[in-house]
């Protein structure tokens, strides 16, 4: 049965491949198709990894030589993004939630990888040399399930940085095109900039969700006061109890919310309503949205959802770095890094998107969860186990992804379930 899983995964990763490399040409189309099934094989963005998992005729290192030269490829990134954003802005509606999320690549002990930046470690509160990244993932309101949309790679020091604004505009700026401004922007506290607003606050078929400071003015009542004063003395009469995991601890917050009408001084043309959340921490939580509350508990509980799913979603930029070991990479090119960043979001995007929901490849999904090895079961974040499943159906498989067409198609009667 796993040789039966693994053709049938071989053969999704070469159907996919193709929708993305539609007129990429034919080298540029294999390589696609080797990174993807490479990265979802070996779990790792090492090229000495992923070479081996492609078991070809030749040796290890003409094969790594192949993949390095191909990663140069800076077509790669425009055409494949464009493609994955394509596809992935038809699961959008006009209530999914668009999590924007900036996070770091620390390369603690890289010296020679190109344009090495001093950036902030996350995890260990540390600053270190490393890059940026950018991800936009969809998802629904108190949902699971996730789209990978987006990702960017960059460093301030690169001779085409502008500036940090500029590259969150931009990646903002394509998944809205994609989608035709469907979708709701959820950003953490560092979305509350000025230059972001400028850009969508004006827009009013942008519609997001930003956690504020609480340093900022907003206009209540006519008058301008600052955005936490406002959240203290704003009434709050709904409550809620709320299990939060934390460091791998579950904390149970009994909450309180209520709202105000705002809005912001250098665009007061606009309605907006500051959300606020009381009992998560000592100060409140304060969420700037477009989208209309009124005196109802089920729109303003809404809104806390939407941004406690966006806490969920801290599980997927985790998986998209971790399930293929992000940090691990060992690129000494900028262009090559840019690449790379961009194909473990295609990876993630097959086992989240093109695995995981259509309707047709439930039963292979389900197979494909159950080969995951782990000792407490499968977690509820299953794309971690939709992952390893992955990796260990394709290397007990072995062969590689399909390179001659007539194997396509080819597989036991038993195999009749998956046909389209």
């Amino acid at each position: 049965m796993v040789h039966q899983i693994g053709h049938k995964l071989r053969e999704q990763i070469h159907g996919f491949s193709g929708e993305l490399c539609t007129g990429l040409g034919k080298v540029a189309s294999r390589f696609v198709e080797e990174m993807i099934f490479g990265i979802s094989a070996s779990g790792s963005v090492v090229l000495t990894r992923i070479a081996r998992a492609l078991e070809e005729s030749i040796s290890l290192h003409d094969t790594h030589k192949r993949l390095s030269r191909n990663l140069a490829n800076e077509a790669i990134r425009d055409k494949i993004g464009g493609k994955v954003l394509e596809q992935g802005a038809k699961q959008i509606r006009d209530d999914t939630l668009l999590i924007v999320d900036l996070s770091d690549l620390i390369k603690k002990y890289a010296k020679k990888m190109e344009n090495l930046a001093r950036v902030r470690d996350g995890s260990e509160k540390t600053r270190g040399d490393g890059y940026w990244l950018c991800e936009v993932v969809g998802a629904e309101v108190g949902s699971s399930e996730i789209t990978p949309l987006a990702q960017t790679l960059w460093s301030q020091e690169a001779e085409d940085f502008v500036s940090e604004n500029d590259e969150i505009l931009t990646v903002v700026g394509r998944v809205l095109e994609a989608t035709q401004k469907r979708g709701i922007l959820v950003f953490d506290r560092g979305g509350d900039r000025r230059l972001l607003y400028q850009r969508w606050v004006p827009d009013e078929s942008i519609d997001f969700i930003i956690r504020q400071r609480g340093d900022r003015n907003l206009f209540y009542k006519g008058k301008p006061k600052e955005t936490l004063q406002l959240a203290t003395n704003c009434p709050t009469p709904y409550r809620a109890m709320v299990i939060r995991e934390k460091e791998g601890k579950e904390q149970v917050c009994q909450i309180e919310f209520g709202f105000l009408p705002v809005r912001l001084p250098e665009h007061s043309a606009r309605k907006l309503w500051l959300v606020v959340v009381k009992g998560f921490g000592q100060e409140p939580m304060m969420l700037l949205t477009t989208k209309p509350m009124r005196r109802q508990r089920r729109v303003l509980w809404w809104a806390v959802e939407a941004y406690i799913t966006r806490w969920r979603i801290e599980d997927t930029i985790r998986f998209i770095k971790n399930s293929y070991e992000l940090e691990d990479v060992r690129l000494l090119t900028y262009s090559r890094l840019q690449n790379m960043a961009l194909l473990v979001l295609v990876a993630a995007y097959f086992a989240a998107v093109r695995l995981g929901t259509q309707a047709k490849l439930k039963i292979l999904a389900l197979h494909v969860l159950k080969a995951a090895k782990r000792i407490f079961g499968i977690p509820d974040f299953r794309y971690y186990a939709l992952a390893d499943g992955i990796q260990a159906i394709l290397k007990r498989v072995g062969k590689g992804p399909l390179r001659q067409q007539d194997e396509i198609g080819r597989h036991p009667p038993q195999l009749i379930l998956f046909e389209p």
